[in-house]
């Protein structure tokens, strides 16, 4: 029997993308048909943070971050609750089972936490950002897939580019592990 992957399309729009205005916040749109979960990472002030889990419903949205964005680059894991799969990528940050807020992304299983990869999001230095999560189903599964990016702003890779790549540590960038 053949298995169904989940994979997800990631839409990433700017908030001013939309008709009515809204407040600078990162949020997130859950588009599918299942629940998910959500951890975000960024790097503020005082270095990497990783946070998590947001609970969205099927077609529904939260605002994970409130306020003016303080950092070009975010990185969100997401988990399919109802179907299985997830939406990942190559930046390595920490996690947990439970509602977390941890400060650093090294060391993870060392420091008694989980390990997962993140995807890019680069909001291009705007005030606010909106995260589009979809859906797709294949036949074949593929082991490490990237989710596939369909940005809408001038200068994003294409849909099913990948992100650019990672910096040296130190950089506004987590290193590639």
């Amino acid at each position: 029997m053949t298995a169904l992957l989940l994979r997800g399309i990631v839409l990433a729009l700017p908030l001013w993308a939309y008709a009515a205005p809204a407040a600078a916040d990162f949020r997130l749109c859950n588009n599918t048909g299942s629940r998910v979960g959500i951890a975000i990472g960024y790097k503020d002030g005082d270095g990497w943070t990783t946070e998590g889990w947001w609970n969205l419903a099927a077609r529904s949205c939260d605002t994970l971050l409130k306020g003016a964005l303080v950092a070009r680059f975010y990185y969100i894991y997401a988990l399919d609750y109802d179907r299985g799969g997830e939406w990942s990528g190559k930046a390595f940050m920490c996690t947990r089972d439970k509602e977390f807020t941890i400060r650093g992304i090294e060391d993870c299983l060392a420091r008694g936490f989980d390990r997962a990869g993140f995807f890019e999001v680069d909001t291009g230095e705007q005030r606010a950002w909106t995260v589009q999560l979809t859906e797709s189903t294949e036949q074949t599964p593929r082991q490490g897939a990237m989710p596939q990016y369909a940005p809408i702003n001038p200068g994003a890779p294409a849909a099913g580019q990948p992100a650019t790549p990672f910096t040296a540590p130190g950089s506004s960038r987590p290193p590639a592990r």
